[in-house]
């Protein structure tokens, strides 16, 4: 499915290229907006490694346009190194068997 809005691709790109370790989410790592959110905020700190961040719930349309993007409909979304890893139920199991600290081990 084509993108209705080429700027907003674009944007969602650069977020992606420019952070290694990013989460599109609901709510902030601190105060999360919802259960799946914060399971793999607890996810990703428990791999100590930083993690930039994107709050869905601040730009409707940026919610919307990741769903076409990722063709991936649910939130959070996990991306390492510029690919869709998954969302809260893929990372929290990666999570219990240590591929999600493999994964990232090597990020700054």
């Amino acid at each position: 499915m084509a993108m209705q809005n080429k700027q907003l691709e674009q944007r969602i790109s650069k977020q992606i290229e420019e952070f290694p370790l990013l989460l599109y989410m609901k709510g902030s790592p601190d105060f999360p907006q919802c259960g799946f959110s914060a399971q793999v905020v607890a996810a990703l700190r428990q791999c100590g490694k930083r993690f930039a961040y994107v709050d869905i719930l601040q730009d409707p349309d940026l919610r919307q346009g990741l769903k076409e993007y990722a063709n991936w409909p649910t939130f959070p979304q996990l991306y390492v190194r510029g690919e869709l890893v998954g969302g809260a139920d893929i990372v929290t199991q990666m999570a219990r068997s240590g591929e999600l600290s493999e994964l990232v081990q090597d990020l700054d």
